[in-house]
C-alpha cells in the first residue's frame, strides 16, 4: 500500500504545486473564501467526490471505501489568508494587495486536495469512510472550526478521529514533527480602555493621567504570570497595541490597550481572567481613573490524543523513514483545530517546509514566508497513508 500511495503522490505532485500556486496568488481573508471554496468544489466534482457546503464557504467531501466498515476518519485543511502585504517576488505572488497566504493555508488546502485524489484512486482497496474538511476562517475568532462543529461537521457520519497538518518553516522539507498530549495554547484577546481626565501636559495636577495609569497596569499585570501562575505551567501575557491619542503637551482622556493571554490549562485560564480584571480595575481606581477590561475568549488549548498520535507517528516513520520524523515541543501559538481536539480524538502534526538554500525558512505570519514545494509530496502522501492505516486499525 505504501508504494501505491507514494506513486500516486508523485503522480499528482505537479498538479498540487499548481493548486498551491493558484491559491497563493489568489488569497482570501477569513469568511471570504468564496473563490477558494469554488476552486475546491470544482476539483472534487472533477474527481467524482461528493461534497456538501457548510459554514458559508466551507466544503466537506466524503470518500467511501468499498469494504464494509463503520470506521470514519476526518482530514482537515484550512483555507483563509492573512491581512499581510507580500514581500516575495515570485510568479505566484499574491494578486490581492494587502492579503497573503502567510500561514500556509494554501499548502493545507492544496495538500488535502492531493490527498483526496490519492484516496479516491484507492477507494476500492480500503474499508470505511474519509471525511474531507476544507475549513474557512482559522485566523479569526470565533474560528471556522467552532462554526463547522455547531453545524454538524462531526456528524453524519461521525469520525472516530480527525487529523490535521500545519506548515513549519523551522523543520526541513521532507520531515514532519509530532507531539502527544497538550501541544498548543488557548488564546484570548484583551481589549482594555483606561479612562482619566485629559488636559494640558504642563498642568498634570489638574488631570487624571490615563497614560500613567496604563503604564502601571501593563507592568503590574506581568505579575499575573510571574507570581500567580504555577511556574510549571506555561503562560504568556503580551500587549502589542497602546493608543494614547494625545500630543507632546496634551494628556488624553483615555488610553486603549490590546493584548493576548495564552496558557495550557482551562482552570488557570479562568482564574487569570479574574485576576487580570481585578488588578487592572483596582489600579485605575486607586489612581483616580477607571478601567474597562474586556476579554474575548478565543480558542481552547489543543491536545493530541496519545494513542492516535502514536499511531500517526509510527505510520509517518514507516512512510518517510524514522530519521525524517522529529519531536515537537509545546507551542504557545493557538489554532482553532483545538476545537476538534476537545470533542473527538485528534492529531495535529507539523509539515516541514524549510530549506535554507531556497530561502524558505521565514516564519509564518511574515511578508517573506514561502515554502519549499518539495514538501507537497510529503504532505499529500503522508496524510493519505495515515488515513488508510488508521482505518485499517
Amino acid at each position: 500500500m505504501k508504494q501505491k500511495v507514494q506513486a500516486l503522490a508523485e503522480q499528482i505532485f505537479n498538479d498540487v504545486v499548481g493548486f498551491r500556486q493558484h491559491l497563493h496568488a489568489n488569497p482570501e481573508l477569513s469568511f471570504q473564501e468564496f473563490e477558494t471554496s469554488k476552486f475546491v468544489k470544482n476539483k472534487l466534482s472533477a474527481w467524482g467526490i461528493p461534497f456538501t457546503e457548510m459554514a458559508n464557504t466551507g466544503v466537506v467531501g466524503l470518500i467511501k471505501g468499498s469494504g464494509d466498515s463503520d470506521q470514519v476518519i476526518a482530514l482537515r485543511g484550512d483555507m483563509d489568508a492573512l491581512p499581510i502585504t507580500e514581500a516575495n517576488d515570485k510568479p505566484y505572488k499574491s494578486k490581492n494587495t494587502g492579503v497573503m497566504h502567510a500561514c500556509g493555508h494554501d499548502v493545507h488546502t492544496s495538500s488535502l486536495l492531493g490527498t483526496a485524489y490519492i484516496l479516491n484512486q484507492l477507494k476500492d482497496q480500503f474499508a470505511g469512510t474519509v471525511k474531507l474538511i476544507f475549513q474557512p476562517a482559522e485566523e479569526i475568532l470565533p474560528g471556522g472550526a467552532s462554526i463547522m462543529i455547531k453545524e454538524g461537521v462531526l456528524q453524519n457520519p461521525t469520525p472516530q478521529a480527525i487529523v490535521g497538518q500545519h506548515v513549519m518553516p523551522l523543520i526541513d522539507a521532507g520531515k514532519v514533527g509530532f507531539r502527544s498530549g497538550i501541544y498548543m495554547a488557548s488564546t484570548d484577546e484583551l481589549y482594555v480602555t483606561v479612562t482619566g481626565k485629559g488636559g494640558h501636559g504642563a498642568q498634570p495636577h489638574q488631570n487624571i493621567d490615563p497614560v500613567l495609569i496604563t503604564s502601571h497596569i501593563i507592568v503590574a499585570l506581568q505579575q499575573i504570570v510571574s507570581r500567580n501562575a504555577d511556574p510549571r505551567l506555561p503562560s504568556v501575557l503580551s500587549f502589542g497595541k497602546v493608543i494614547a491619542n494625545g500630543a507632546t503637551n496634551v494628556i488624553p482622556n483615555e488610553v486603549k490597550l490590546e493584548g493576548t493571554f495564552r496558557t495550557l490549562n482551562e482552570t488557570w485560564r479562568d482564574e487569570a481572567h479574574r485576576l487580570m480584571k481585578k488588578m487592572a480595575e483596582g489600579i485605575a481606581e486607586s489612581m483616580g481613573g477607571s478601567c474597562h477590561f474586556d476579554i474575548h475568549r478565543g480558542y481552547p488549548f489543543l491536545i493530541n490524543e496519545e494513542k492516535l498520535t502514536a499511531n500517526a507517528r509510527a505510520f509517518a516513520e514507516d512512510y518517510l523513514g524514522k530519521e525524517n520524523v522529529v519531536d515537537l515541543d509545546i507551542w504557545m501559538a493557538a489554532e482553532d483545530f483545538a476545537y476538534y481536539s476537545q470533542v473527538t480524538d485528534a492529531c495535529f502534526y507539523r509539515l516541514g517546509t524549510g530549506n535554507a538554500q531556497k530561502d524558505t525558512c521565514h516564519s509564518v505570519h511574515t511578508p517573506n514566508f514561502d515554502i519549499d514545494e518539495d514538501a507537497l509530496k510529503t504532505s499529500t502522501g503522508l496524510m493519505a497513508y495515515i488515513a488508510l492505516k488508521q482505518l485499517g486499525n
